[in-house]
């Protein structure tokens, strides 16, 4: 008794819960699909970055690997700037390539892959094409694990187009649906970091992406209040770890190593939550801390605690390793440690600011609402105006490239269509992928999009004041009609260029029924 290899793998997708296929249509990708199953959804993306980027945000918001299906080598290529985000991002994903027929592969046909598991690299856990046909089912399963195992990434399958429809023992069964991927820490480990922080005078929380990545934002909260402990956030953190109206939120990290030791410096005791603290953007001197500073890491990457410079790192699944520290010592009495001020509100503005855009969005966006931003700028005025209180609530990219956002705010739209979902984006960034209105538009995705319009690469600018360049080259952008090109993919497209048409505009867009852009002029 067979079936097809094509059989088996949908089957397995089946049951892995992947049902959603992020792809751009190729030719040697073609007999996948061959009866494509009623149960299943193709999510079409009209180029390959952007649909690693969908499957990236959907990934992310199921908590569950994504499958995407990418063309040959080409198709490869144009995905590899966001194959190397979502490696950054932790997000698994398992992403499939067509190969040309296997009797070809000597002749270098058109449109094959020379060396097609060496493309992604090293930007992928784990990359394979199956020496027979009838291990691809075998390879997707091992693929699927591989992704959804800590610390979480994309893997790569190539599969040459004429094993398809080769036949597979249907008698031989499925690979296991799981396999457990928690990580428990050495306990005397775990236990040096509780103790320290009973005993610590002064104790800091630094969080990261991989606290809310592993749903342990309940756990950090009732640590954090436990201990007294002021919580940074991590230097370009992607997600939201910590609520941050909360009194014991300290601010934000910068990049610099003496501004993480200037923050740092007031605290005896540092323990650092899913985080690469020390992930610097420019060249620096100095220590990393204080010498009165002591640090430890829960981290749940072992290349991630081995690249630390400083401290203690244990390696843990976050969830478990914080309730672990949660049932540690009893801490000693403690004040309330000084609250963060935020800065004011902005008032009586006759031109639109950045400032004043993240303000009124903060007033009117819904308090379930998921903000996606790739807005560089933009980001010191989202974090002093813009909130984040909630699990869950705030993506970004852990790269720092660019064409991710506005894609992987329309696979989060997918994954949670009970939510409403904002995408904050820079004119400049918001090109690098501007083809996912059409998937938004497609899927009916009521997405409201907001391009700050500075009309430039306004942060390479700010970097050309760093490095000593008067005059940088290629850093205006203007005479782009981004409401024309929202309209012309099926949104709704509209501009704003005085503050007295921002707070309508934004509130006609959060009730439209169907996603909508607001070009925002800022000065």
């Amino acid at each position: 008794m067979s079936c097809s290899v094509r059989d088996a793998f949908i089957e397995q997708l089946r049951l892995f819960g992947m049902t959603s296929v992020f792809g751009n249509p190729g030719s040697t990708e073609l007999p996948m699909f061959r009866d494509f199953p009623d149960d299943f959804r193709y999510v079409l993306g009209l180029q390959e970055s952007v649909v690693v980027a969908m499957a990236d945000g959907y990934a992310q918001a199921t908590g569950n690997a994504s499958i995407v299906n990418l063309h040959s080598a080409a198709g490869v290529g144009h995905a590899m700037g966001n194959i190397f985000t979502a490696y950054k991002n932790r997000t698994p994903l398992v992403i499939t390539a067509g190969q040309q027929a296997r009797s070809m592969l000597l002749g270098e046909p058109f449109l094959h892959a020379d060396q097609a598991t060496e493309l992604p690299k090293p930007y992928v856990k784990w990359s394979s094409e199956p020496a027979r046909a009838q291990d691809v089912p075998a390879a997707l399963a091992r693929a699927y694990h591989l992704a959804m195992a800590p610390p979480r990434g994309p893997v790569f399958l190539s599969v040459p187009v004429d094993d398809w429809d080769a036949p597979v023992d249907a008698t031989q069964p499925l690979a296991p649906r799981s396999v457990s991927t928690a990580v428990r820490a050495d306990p005397a480990l775990l236990d040096k970091v509780a103790n320290a922080l009973a005993d610590a005078d002064r104790p800091g929380l630094v969080v990261g992406a991989g606290v809310d990545r592993d749903r342990a934002f309940a756990e950090t909260v009732a640590l954090a209040e436990r201990h007294q402990a002021r919580v940074w956030v991590a230097p370009m953190s992607a997600r939201c770890s910590f609520p941050e109206s909360h009194p014991l939120f300290a601010g934000f990290l910068p990049t610099a190593r003496h501004g993480i030791r200037g923050c740092l410096d007031e605290h005896d005791v540092v323990v650092v939550l899913g985080a690469p603290v020390f992930a610097y953007h420019v060249e620096d001197a100095g220590p990393h801390v204080s010498e009165g500073t002591a640090v430890f890491q829960l981290v749940d990457d072992p290349a991630s605690a081995a690249g630390t410079p400083v401290g203690t790192s244990v390696v843990t699944s976050l969830r478990l390793g914080v309730r672990d520290l949660l049932g540690g010592p009893e801490p000693k009495p403690r004040s309330s440690p000084q609250r963060w001020v935020r800065p004011p509100r902005v008032e009586g503005q006759n031109e639109l600011s950045e400032e004043l855009l993240m303000q009124t969005l903060a007033d009117l966006r819904p308090e379930t609402s998921i903000v996606v931003e790739e807005a560089p700028t933009t980001r010191r005025a989202m974090h002093d105006h813009l909130p984040f209180d909630q699990p869950e609530s705030f993506y970004t990219c852990a790269s720092g490239g660019l064409g991710h956002g506005l894609p992987a705010a329309v696979g989060i739209a997918l994954a949670r269509p009970e939510q409403q979902v904002i995408a904050l984006l820079g004119d400049g960034s918001s090109m690098y992928a501007i083809q996912g209105l059409w998937s938004a538009a497609h899927e009916s995705l009521p997405i409201v999009f907001v391009i700050v319009n500075n009309q430039g690469y306004a942060a390479i600018d700010e970097f050309a004041r760093h490095f000593g360049v008067g005059k940088p080259v290629g850093t205006t952008l203007t005479d782009i009609d981004f409401a024309g090109l929202a309209r012309s993919m099926g949104c709704v497209g509209t501009v704003v260029r005085r503050p007295d048409e921002l707070t309508t505009a934004l509130l006609d867009a959060l009730a439209s029924p169907t996603p909508t852009l607001v070009d925002v002029h800022v000065r």
